[in-house]
Parts: C-alpha cells; sequence; structure tokens
C-alpha cells in the first residue's frame, strides 16, 4: 500500500467521526447564557403579607410587617472542580412591595454545571463609600444613610403591641461596615451534585429561595421588643445580623 493510501485510510474515519458530531455538542470556552434566582418571603413557614397578616416572635410578641427589602450582591457560583465565576457588578435589591424584584435575571454567565452560589447580604466595603451611584445602588431607593455614608443592607419596619416606641413601630434598619459595627454577611449553599445548577444554552434554570423575614429576631439572641425595637447601625445592628446570617436565605429547589 502506497503511503498515500496509508494516512488517507488513517483519516477517513476521523473526518467521518468529525461530520457526525452535531453542532450543538461542540461548546466554545466563551459560550454563556442566563438564569434566575426566586425569592419567596415567609414568616416561619408562613407567607409574607405586608400590613395585614400578624406573627409571633420567639418571645411570644405579636407583630406586623410593613416594609421588608434587603441587597443581594457579590453573587459567585462554583463547580465541583474549584473553578468559581463571580457575576460582576451583580448589585439587586428585593422588595417584598414590588413583585418583579423578586425574581432576578442572572445574564452572561459561562455555561456549566455549578455546585455551590454565594452572594453578600448587603453591599460590600467599597461601594458603601463609592459615591452616588445608579441602579439598585441609586439613594433614590430608599435604603442609603445620606448622614452616615453607607447603606442599608436589609429594612424591616412594622409594629407591635409590645413596642415601646411611638405608635408602638419597630424600625430595623441594618447596616454598617466599620468594626466593631460590621453587618456585613455571606449567604452560601451547597447544591447537590446530583442535580447542580445546569447553565445551558437552550435552558433557563432556576434557583428558587425561601427567605424566612423572622430570622432577623431569632437565632443567636432572641428579640423582645420590648427592648429592642430600633436600631439603625451600631451594636444591636449586629445583634440581628448576627440572627440572620444564617437563618434569612434557604435554597429550596432547582428548576433545570
Amino acid at each position: 500500500m502506497k503511503l498515500s493510501q496509508y494516512l488517507l485510510a488513517l483519516l477517513c474515519p476521523i473526518i467521518l467521526l468529525t461530520s457526525c458530531k452535531k453542532d450543538g455538542d461542540i461548546i466554545s470556552a466563551d459560550t454563556k447564557s442566563s438564569f434566575t434566582l426566586e425569592f419567596e418571603h415567609q414568616v416561619n413557614g408562613a407567607s409574607l403579607a405586608l400590613n395585614t397578616s400578624t406573627y409571633k416572635n420567639a418571645k411570644g410578641e405579636d407583630y406586623k410587617i410593613n416594609v421588608f427589602k434587603y441587597y443581594v450582591s457579590n453573587i459567585k457560583l462554583s463547580k465541583a472542580d474549584g473553578t468559581s465565576y463571580l457575576i460582576p457588578e451583580s448589585y439587586f435589591l428585593v422588595d417584598e412591595s414590588k413583585s418583579a424584584s423578586k425574581l432576578l435575571t442572572i445574564n452572561d454567565v459561562p455555561i456549566g454545571d455549578y455546585t455551590k452560589i454565594e452572594y453578600t447580604i448587603g453591599v460590600d466595603y467599597a461601594r458603601n463609600f463609592a459615591g452616588a451611584q445608579t441602579g439598585a445602588l441609586d439613594p433614590i431607593n430608599g435604603m442609603f444613610w445620606t448622614w452616615n455614608s453607607g447603606y442599608i443592607f436589609v429594612k424591616l419596619e412594622g409594629t407591635s403591641p409590645q413596642s415601646t416606641a411611638t405608635n408602638n413601630a419597630l424600625t430595623f434598619h441594618i447596616g454598617g461596615v466599620l468594626d466593631p459595627n460590621n453587618t456585613i454577611r455571606t449567604f452560601s449553599a451547597e447544591i447537590n451534585a446530583a442535580n447542580p445548577l445546569r447553565i445551558r444554552t437552550d435552558a433557563k434554570p432556576n434557583m428558587h429561595f425561601i427567605v424566612n423575614a423572622a430570622s432577623l429576631f431569632t437565632g443567636t439572641t432572641d428579640v423582645s421588643f420590648t427592648n429592642l425595637n430600633f436600631t439603625m447601625g451600631g451594636a444591636n445592628s449586629v445583634l440581628v445580623a448576627n440572627n440572620y446570617a444564617k437563618g434569612l436565605f434557604r435554597l429550596d429547589h432547582i428548576h433545570n
């Protein structure tokens, strides 16, 4: 057999295999797609209803919630091999009074299987001192202390018969980034490797989180509204942040 015939015989199977491979099976290293984060607000398993429903804290005290909103930022996804992707400029304000804000679309994410998600509850140190900003970080959203040069990370307002404040008000504005009153907290969740977050070009998966507003008042320290019904930064905000650090968010399920 001539050398040219021998080389042709070797190449033919490779050509055939390549020609049989579908275009959809060829994945470019820079292929990207999107997914959504959905936040369902509850109070110890009951749906959160602003201004109407009455709930009980760990001390058995009744309360209603009139305002509930918070920042989710610096979202990072990780794979089983340890590589990760930090979503740039990921700052979102989730507000119970605005249904659309509870469904976040995250675009331009490299495709792949992700087994962990992390994000900041609040706004990172640098952005707290970056001056006037836009979008979710615009002070017009009512989540920025102009007098304190920083963001409110979690805001809950309401009423309780046990509150000694004027009109029985509850005012929990949690923020602050300077020690010893730093209230930046991070949430992370491991994703079952058997059902990872599958980012694909032909599917837009959804991550569904349960958000428990009651976690502000229990966890490390049970809060009595007789003693604590107002905080805007400082040591009491640290107490509340330590409460919700572990209990505010729970990854409920993923729709791939």
